[in-house]
């Protein structure tokens, strides 16, 4: 059994536990053992505010998605098969195109010479550019469309699991539709929306591509910040700690969510 289970053990092994393990020996040793790089995460107001944007832009993202997302996986789950399949396809269409080209097709859309700005000076909605990018709403708005997908799919699969029985049963009660979507549907449906919002928000924490392009430099997130440590001030120690304590976060956000669902279901898996 061992033997069947080795390449795998190897794969595991050379791609996670290796690269994780000399991350972590990075952050913790400099010409010998130190947690000076940890003490300026903590010390320092640069960290503290880089992760608590992150945080709150990952929030917010969030929230956005299921706003969006969870009509969309509704209607994908009561229209017609064939309809739920266009759905579907209209969802997943963009992953047909890389983050980075979607991220500055954003940009084009938003940036001051724009087709929105353009759009609202031509019907005289606005006077003069609205800053709609290298700022936070510009992050916001384009991590959102790419990650709508991850929000969509959970909740679909979970709402296909749901019995038209049960909905059946609450109308032929007397119960109004909405009074028996929100006192069947709407709970049996929150797996989904536990599973789709915890893939969205730890997916947000990495973001780098996205904020980098639409933040223009003044929305720092923590990826960005391993980032500059390396690349402008060569500290490989720093960006690695900054890289650990992300990891526990994440880490620690899916040990909280296994308490009240499953992480196969979580991933995709189930």
């Amino acid at each position: 059994m061992l033997a069947l289970v080795s390449p795998a053990l190897l794969v595991i092994l050379l791609l996670i536990v290796l690269p994780v393990g000399w991350l972590a020996w990075q952050s913790i040793y400099h010409d010998g053992f130190t947690l000076e790089h940890y003490r300026r995460i903590l010390s320092e107001d640069i960290y503290w505010r880089s992760f608590a944007l992150t945080f709150e832009i990952s929030l917010f993202v969030t929230v956005l998605a299921l706003v969006l997302g969870y009509p969309v996986a509704y209607a994908a789950n009561a229209v017609p098969k064939a309809w739920s399949v266009v759905i579907l396809a209209l969802v997943l269409l963009p992953f047909w195109t890389s983050v980075l080209v979607r991220a500055y097709a954003w940009l084009a859309l938003l940036q001051r010479t724009g087709v929105i700005n353009q759009f609202l000076r031509y019907i005289d909605v606005i006077g003069e550019p609205l800053a709609l990018v290298h700022n936070t709403f510009g992050t916001v708005v384009a991590t959102v469309h790419i990650l709508l997908p991850f929000m969509v799919l959970p909740l679909y699969a979970t709402m296909q699991k749901i019995p038209n029985d049960l909905m059946q049963a609450g109308a032929s009660l007397g119960a109004s539709p909405a009074f028996t979507f929100f006192r069947v549907f709407l709970p049996l449906s929150l797996p989904g929306v536990l599973a789709g919002s915890t893939m969205v928000f730890v997916l947000c924490l990495g973001f780098y591509i996205t904020p980098e392009l639409l933040g223009g430099g003044r929305t720092v997130m923590v990826s960005m910040l391993v980032s500059r440590n390396v690349e402008l001030y060569n500290q490989f120690g720093a960006a690695s700690a900054v890289a650990v304590v992300l990891l526990l976060s994440v880490l620690l956000i899916f040990f909280v969510v296994s308490r009240f669902i499953s992480l196969d279901r979580v991933l995709g898996q189930k």
